[in-house]
C-alpha cells in the first residue's frame, strides 16, 4: 500500500457543478469546451479566407451532429455489436441516450460509448454534406477542421481522463496514474498522453499555417492531420488496455485496425497535395 502513495491517487467526481437538480458531468464539459475553441479557431480562419459569414453558421452544427453520430455508430458497431446489434432494447439504447434496467423501466444515461474512429468518419461525412450545400470547396473545408482537430481532440481524452475510461496498462513508471474507480493498480495515464499529443499537434499545426497558407485547399494539412493522430494512436495503443475481450485474441486490437485506412487516407492526402503544389 506504501508504494501506492507514490503514484498519482485518481479519484474525480464525474460531476463538475449542480445547478438545482441538474448536474453536469466533466467529459460533456470537456466535450463543449473542446468543440467551442475549434468553433472560434475555424470562424478566425475563414475570417483570414474572406469566406462568407452566412456559409460558416451551419458548419457547427455538421460537425457537432456528424462527430456525436459517428462516434455512437463506431463505439456500437465495432466493439460491442454483440450487444447493440442483436436485440431491439440494444438497437434502441445505440440511438438514444438511455438505459432500459431489468425490470422493464429505463433510465437517461447519455452515450455511455463514443469511438474516435467514428466520430472522425462521421465528421468527413458530415463535411461532405456542408459542401455540398454551401458549394465551399471540400479541400479546404478538411483543411480548416485539420488545423483546429487538435483542440476538441484534446478535450475530448481530458473528459475520458476525468471519466478513469480508456485506461492505459499496469506499470512501475514514476507518473503512473491509480484509477480508484477502476482498481488500484498503478496504470500508464494514456488519456493524458494522447492529450498532450493533440494540443503540440494543434501548435504545429498552427504555426505551419500561418508559414504556409497557401496549403490551405490542397488537402495537405487534413492529410498531415490524419497521419498525425492515426500514428500516434496506433502506437499509444499498446500503453492501453483493450477495451472489449474479444480484442485479447486479435493481433492488433480494435483501435489499431481501425488506424490504418485513416494513416494510409491521410498519407495519400498528403502525396496529393505535393503533386498539385508541383
Amino acid at each position: 500500500m506504501t508504494e501506492l502513495l507514490l503514484y498519482t491517487q485518481w479519484n474525480p467526481s464525474l460531476e463538475a457543478f449542480c445547478i438545482g437538480p441538474l448536474s453536469f458531468r466533466w467529459y460533456s464539459l470537456c466535450w463543449l469546451i473542446g468543440l467551442i475553441v475549434a468553433y472560434f479557431v475555424v470562424r478566425r480562419l475563414y475570417k483570414e479566407q474572406k469566406i462568407k459569414e452566412e456559409l460558416f453558421d451551419p458548419l457547427f452544427f455538421y460537425c457537432f451532429f456528424g462527430i456525436l453520430i459517428g462516434a455512437r455508430l463506431g463505439h456500437c458497431i465495432f466493439y460491442q455489436p454483440d450487444y447493440f446489434l442483436t436485440s431491439f432494447k440494444g438497437f434502441v439504447e445505440m440511438l438514444l441516450p438511455i438505459h432500459f434496467l431489468p425490470d422493464g423501466d429505463w433510465k437517461m444515461t447519455g452515450y455511455a460509448g463514443l469511438a474516435s474512429h467514428g466520430g472522425t468518419a462521421g465528421l468527413m461525412l458530415a463535411l461532405w454534406l456542408y459542401c455540398k450545400h454551401t458549394k465551399l470547396s471540400l479541400w479546404t473545408v478538411l483543411d480548416n477542421i485539420a488545423i483546429a482537430t487538435g483542440t476538441t481532440a484534446c478535450f475530448i481524452r481530458l473528459g475520458n481522463l476525468m471519466n478513469s475510461e480508456i485506461i492505459g496498462k499496469a506499470t512501475d513508471v514514476s507518473w503512473a496514474f491509480v484509477f480508484e474507480k477502476v482498481d488500484l493498480l498503478p496504470r500508464h495515464p494514456s488519456q493524458l498522453y494522447e492529450a498532450v499529443a493533440y494540443a503540440l499537434l494543434f501548435v504545429i499545426m498552427w504555426v505551419l499555417h500561418r508559414r504556409w497558407p497557401q496549403k490551405i485547399g490542397t488537402g495537405w494539412y487534413f492529410g498531415f492531420c490524419l497521419t498525425y493522430i492515426f500514428t500516434f494512436r496506433f502506437f499509444i495503443e499498446y500503453t492501453k488496455e483493450i477495451q472489449e475481450a474479444f480484442e485479447a485474441s486479435l493481433p492488433l486490437d480494435m483501435g489499431q485496425i481501425l488506424s490504418i485506412p485513416f494513416i494510409i487516407v491521410g498519407v495519400w492526402c498528403m502525396v496529393r497535395a505535393k503533386r498539385i503544389e508541383i
